[in-house]
């Protein structure tokens, strides 16, 4: 039987839009509570919630974790106000735009946002306090007001990005899951210039070539779409969605092309599929993981297209390790968006990020449009 490692009665707080009483969100008309297809999110240790209102083109802030359905957020950045919507405001691209925001990482007070289809990174020194605060330094792009992939050119450096989807700050460490390059950069320490380059890369041989798994056949080094982020005691765990798996390096690397491991979601580096083949899921296969994060001393798993969450107990991590930790779904056999019904307070239909702080975690349940804020089972 699968262990239950979230509370029972579902969701304690929903956010997106009016909620009905078995958890549906009836409304994405721009708000400051309403949601639309959100795929990042991240709990601060002390106290802000950020989201990516990723259909909305907007970054929403609240001041504290919410404590009740419908919360309305505190600060936004990206749009003119909480009623307005569209890819850079609907205006030129600039340090306070953004244009399908997906990925989102908070420590010591540093903010960064994976600003995708402007493929850039943008950081800021300190939290917002105030909406449509400018971002103080910006990524893959050489200014804030230039927006292609891989700044217009065939090949990627190690200044550029495309479709940048994950982001996360470890020890000071800045990664992103550079996704459209079929790779992850590192940056050693985080960026206090405009263009810095990363110092290291992973999933491709160096750091011009951009093909999927490196050009090759899928192995320990290669990658087809990186998407999530998860550290842990110098451990490194990298979501490869495209390759229904997630690479995992017991020790940060710190060498560019670096081989994962081991990997979870496939019995060897070779494997591919989805479900591995099957039309069902298991404890130990995955479709299209994408949101990763550490908490209650496991691995947690957002495996996306099977609308459900994994857990893996960190000790027991290795080679094609089963899940033992299940949420959303009634078994491991089980998927379906919602568990083929309406969305309730304890579904999930494609969610694509968590974050955690104490008994909490925060889920970006995307297919739902809404944020879930669901607790540890007492």
């Amino acid at each position: 039987m699968p262990r239950r490692f979230l509370s029972p009665a579902g969701a304690r707080v929903i956010l997106g839009g009016e909620v009905t009483p078995d958890g549906l969100v009836q409304s994405i008309v721009p708000s400051a509570q309403t949601l639309f297809g959100p795929r990042g999110v991240c709990l601060d240790k002390n106290g802000p919630m950020f989201v990516c209102d990723s259909g909305h083109h907007r970054l929403l802030i609240w001041s504290r974790c919410p404590s009740s359905d419908q919360a309305p957020a505190d600060i936004l950045i990206g749009q003119s106000d909480f009623s307005r919507e569209g890819r850079n405001a609907k205006r030129d691209i600039g340090p306070d735009t953004l244009n399908f925001p997906t990925g989102v990482a908070a420590a010591d007070g540093i903010l960064a946002v994976a600003d995708a289809w402007n493929h850039r990174i943008l950081i800021w020194n300190r939290y917002p306090s105030a909406s449509n605060q400018p971002a103080d330094v910006v990524l893959g792009q050489a200014d804030f007001v230039s927006g292609l992939a891989n700044r217009g050119r065939a090949v990627s450096r190690s200044d550029t990005l495309n479709w940048c989807y994950g982001v996360a700050i470890f020890q000071g460490r800045l990664i992103v899951c550079d996704t459209g390059n079929r790779r992850v950069l590192i940056w050693n320490g985080i960026p206090t210039a405009n263009g810095t380059p990363a110092d290291l890369v992973l999933g491709q041989r160096d750091f011009v070539t951009r093909d999927d798994n490196a050009g090759g056949d899928v192995c320990a080094t290669s990658m087809r779409w990186p998407h999530g982020i998860a550290c842990h005691d110098g451990a490194l765990a990298i979501s490869d969605a495209g390759n229904n798996r997630v690479m995992v390096w017991r020790h940060f690397p710190t060498v560019s092309g670096t081989p994962c491991d081991f990997v979870l979601g496939q019995d060897d580096f070779a494997g591919v599929d989805h479900n591995r083949s099957s039309y069902d899921p298991s404890s130990s296969a995955m479709s299209m993981p994408y949101g990763l994060v550490i908490w209650d001393g496991q691995l947690v798993v957002c495996d996306t297209a099977n609308s459900r969450l994994l857990g893996f107990h960190l000790q027991d991590l290795a080679m094609d390790a089963p899940a033992t930790g299940l949420a959303a779904q009634n078994g491991f056999a089980d998927k379906g968006d919602n568990r083929w019904r309406a969305a309730s307070r304890d579904s999930l239909c494609w969610p694509y990020a968590a974050s955690a702080v104490g008994r909490t975690l925060a889920i970006a349940d995307t297919g739902n449009n809404r944020i879930l804020i669901w607790d540890k089972t007492p």
